[in-house]
This record gives C-alpha cells, sequence and structure tokens, in this order.
C-alpha cells in the first residue's frame, strides 16, 4: 500500500438491500392484423412490449374483425379499462397464412373504391379493368391505402387512364386469423431453431426484464391442449419466475351453468395456476371472452393497490353490460347459480349489487384441494409474486462468499420487507429464519444455502355472516 497522510472514506455494499418489485404484467398471444402495421417487418412471434393502445396499434395493427383476437384485448385492456403495460405476441405468419382472392369486382364511385373486406394486403393488390385486359398501375393511374377501418382504398388519379364509374376487377391477398390453430398458439422450435407460440414466455424477462403476472390467449385457451401448456408455463418461466394462465371455458357446446363443472373435469381445467370463467360478456355490441376482461379487472385491482396482488379480482366491476354465450343467447345467473360455479372453481359474471362483477375467489384447483395458497386466487398470485420478488431482489447475492454477513444480509433485508408488507396490510405477517437443520455441513460445502420464508398472505372474506336476534328487553323502551 502507498503511503497515505489524511482522512480517507470507502464504501461496503448496504447490508439492508430494498426489494425489486415483480409485476403483474400479462403476456398474451394470439392473431394480430399485422398488414396494418406500421413497422417495417410484421411482428411475428415476437414478444412486443406496449405501455397503450396507441403503441399496440402501430405495432400490429387494429380491426374490428376480432377474429384478429389481440384486437379485442387491445379494445378491453388498454381502451375499456385504460390498464398498462401489456406484451403482446402474434403468431399470424402472413406470408403462410393468407387467402388468395381473384377477379374480385369493383366500382368507382367518385373516383373511390372501397373493400370491405379485412386483411387485405396492398402489396398484393392487382388492379385491372373489367374485361382484364387492361392492368392499371399504382401511383401512375390510382393510389392505394386503407381507410380508417382498416378496408382497401383505391383512389383514380385523374392523369392516369382509369375512367370515372369504371367497373374494376381485383386481385389480392388477404389474411386468414382462422389460419392460427391451437398448434400454432402452442408453439414450439422452428426449424431454424427459433422459438414460436407460449415457449416465447421465456424470451420476455430476458427482452424486457419483466416478470410475466398473467399468461392468456382468449380465443384458444378453451382448448384442452393450449391451456394444459399456457398452464404449464406458467408454473416454471426461466426456470425461476411463476404467474397464473387464465383460460375460458367454451361458450359454445358448453351453454349451460350446470354443465360447466362437468366440462371443466373432463377436460382437467384443474390447475392451482389455472383460473378458469364462463361465460363470455357483451359491451355494446361487442363480445368479449371473459378472460380478457378478467386480464383488465386484476390490472386495475393491482394497480389501485400499489400494484400487490393481494385483493381478489372478484366483486371487481367488469366493463360489461351482459353476458352471453357465443350465440348471443344471454345468460343471466343468479346469486345461488354464480355461486356453485364459483365452487367449483370457476370465476362468472354477476349482476347484483354494483352492476357486473366478476365473481369467484377460486382456482381450478378447487374443490379437490382446498390448500389456501393454492385454491383462492389472491393467495396464489401473492404466493408468485413473493417468490419473484425474492428471487429478483437476492440474485444479486448469488456466488458471494457463504458468511455470517451474507446470512445476516439476506434475512435482515427480507424480513424488513416482510414487516412493510405485514403493516400495510398486504399480508398477515411474514419472517425468514436460516435454520441449522435445513443447511447441513455437507450442503454448505457445496455451496448451497437455504432461507426458510413463513408468510400469510389474507384470504379473501368470501362469507360475511351476522347473526340477527330479537331481542326483548328493548321493548321497555316503550314506557320511558
Amino acid at each position: 500500500m502507498s503511503y497515505q497522510h489524511g482522512v480517507y472514506t470507502s464504501e461496503i455494499p448496504t447490508s439492508i438491500l430494498p426489494a425489486v418489485q415483480s409485476g403483474t404484467v400479462p403476456v398474451v398471444f394470439g392473431s394480430a392484423p399485422v398488414h396494418l402495421s406500421q413497422r417495417e417487418s410484421a411482428p411475428v412471434n415476437e414478444p412486443i412490449l406496449c405501455h397503450s393502445y396507441q403503441e399496440a396499434v402501430e405495432a400490429f395493427g387494429y380491426s374490428d374483425d376480432w377474429s384478429f383476437t389481440l384486437c379485442e384485448f387491445m379494445y378491453s385492456y388498454f381502451g375499456t379499462f385504460q390498464a398498462s403495460p401489456a406484451i403482446l405476441i402474434n403468431v399470424l405468419e402472413p406470408t403462410t397464412m393468407k387467402i388468395s382472392e381473384t377477379n374480385v369486382s369493383a366500382v368507382l364511385e367518385h373516383d373511390l373504391v372501397v373493400v370491405e373486406q379485412s386483411g387485405i394486403v396492398l402489396a398484393s393488390v392487382i388492379v385491372k379493368s373489367d374485361d382484364g385486359s387492361t392492368t392499371y398501375v399504382e401511383g401512375v393511374d390510382y393510389a392505394i391505402g386503407y381507410d380508417a377501418d382498416g378496408y382497401l382504398m383505391i383512389q383514380r388519379l385523374t392523369d392516369g387512364s382509369m375512367i370515372a364509374s369504371e367497373s374494376l376487377t381485383l386481385d389480392f391477398d388477404k389474411l386468414d386469423p382462422t389460419a392460427v390453430t391451437a398448434e400454432d398458439i402452442i408453439g414450439g422450435v422452428d426449424g431454424s431453431g427459433n422459438l414460436t407460440g407460449l415457449e416465447l414466455l421465456n424470451q420476455v424477462f430476458p427482452k424486457y426484464r419483466i416478470v410475466p403476472g398473467i399468461v392468456l390467449a382468449p380465443g384458444y385457451s378453451h382448448n384442452p391442449a393450449v391451456a394444459t401448456v399456457m398452464t404449464a408455463k406458467a408454473g416454471n418461466i426461466n426456470g425461476s419466475f411463476r404467474c397464473v394462465a387464465l383460460t375460458d371455458i367454451p361458450a359454445d357446446s358448453v351453454t349451460s351453468y350446470s354443465d360447466v363443472p362437468a366440462w371443466k373435469n373432463d377436460n382437467s381445467y384443474t390447475s392451482e395456476r389455472q383460473i378458469n370463467s364462463w361465460p363470455k360478456l357483451s359491451l355494446g355490441g361487442r363480445t368479449f371472452h371473459m378472460s380478457t376482461q378478467l386480464a383488465g379487472v386484476m390490472a386495475v385491482t393491482d394497480a389501485n393497490n400499489d400494484n400487490v396482488p393481494y385483493v381478489s379480482p372478484s366483486n371487481q366491476a367488469f366493463q360489461a353490460d351482459g353476458a352471453k354465450l357465443a350465440d348471443g343467447s344471454e345468460v343471466l345467473l343468479g346469486q345461488d347459480q354464480a355461486n356453485y360455479l364459483n365452487g367449483e372453481g370457476v370465476v362468472t359474471a354477476l349482476n347484483w349489487i354494483g352492476g357486473w362483477r366478476a365473481w369467484g375467489n377460486r382456482t381450478g384447483v378447487y374443490p379437490t384441494v382446498t390448500d389456501p395458497k393454492d385454491a383462492f386466487i389472491p393467495v396464489r398470485r401473492m404466493m408468485d409474486w413473493i417468490q419473484n420478488t425474492i428471487v429478483l431482489t437476492f440474485w444479486q447475492q448469488v456466488d458471494a462468499p457463504i458468511t455470517r454477513r451474507l446470512i445476516a444480509a439476506v434475512t435482515d433485508s427480507l424480513n424488513l420487507w416482510l414487516n412493510g408488507l405485514a403493516a400495510a396490510g398486504n399480508i398477515v405477517g411474514g419472517r425468514v429464519e436460516f435454520q441449522a437443520s435445513e443447511n447441513p455441513d455437507i450442503a454448505l460445502a457445496d455451496g448451497i444455502v437455504k432461507f426458510h420464508v413463513y408468510v400469510t398472505p389474507p384470504s379473501p372474506a368470501k362469507e360475511i355472516d351476522f347473526v340477527v336476534e330479537y331481542d326483548p328487553q328493548y321493548l321497555s323502551g316503550l314506557f320511558a
């Protein structure tokens, strides 16, 4: 050491580590009208983080044709619920999932043609005269684009060779969202080694440093194969994180509330990481999968509670004016009927006190399993949230020397955080201990150190009982 003379300072790492909060961001899989994307190349099998409706539309395009399933989510989550952010993944491949249309008749009216079909790809459009003898040139004879509804517009240019009020024939390709199958949502690894579909859940954190909080695929999650993979992936993200999946029970083949439990059990919608819902919802003439609106309810509820998911989405407001089957038939459940579904591990919609609300606290594992950490939605979400937060906070301690200082840093920091959660009412109580019985010498020598976390998230008050008794002693007041 060099010769020193004076006053000097140095720093050591903070002994109390502040918690790194994990989020409750939904990751949504589906199809989008990517021909309307404003990006240079359409996002296909790529997680895109969107903080607003505008960002989502710029990335994926938007159409009122909700056979493009991500459009339903965008409209509901960003627009109706004003929630943010979300990560969207489109699996529709525009180069292969398309339909070719030929000799489509169109007539110029006021020098304009609007083709009211969704999904038409501009680059594929060929404009010909009615008899097909002349093929017109874009930029010379006509201009082309989309209107506000995403429909193809062809504008005659007065300097070109098109004739006013002329009949035309058009050839074009249009995207086919019905070509997206359950297998596309499930995904895998393609021939080039790229991940597709639900496999992309593992790319979210490496790309954005955001822990997925909810997984959903409205329009596809009623397929048992898709739901099975959704719940499996939600339980093991990057080998470190966990979340829940929102799944729909079909509202076409299951048309009576009394048939829902049998379908749920027959198709194994019975995971503790699965939040099942039935039927669909309506608002202003539009129909939503309940999982779509449930994601919005959960996002708003979490945001109102400092993004700590300890409050149940049950008895929170949907943005709905009715409940529907797939064919549009109205579904009106009384409290007893809705409670029957809740008792079978299904969330539904109840129009009772306060308008249309989500109704149900149970995950899909109920009633087979009654352990609160698995059976109650908010408790399950809190257990995941706490574990994800622990991973994020103490990752910086990996490979540090196993010393008393390390043990104290972990236990002090975690106990301080848990005490803060308890003081805020986010948990009933919690503590962490470093126990000799769980840390044998052979494990410590091998670099394995174990901490035992005890925590109790609050259960939802699913039943509030009042005992009302007639008390005759108050009759004496008549003689006062």
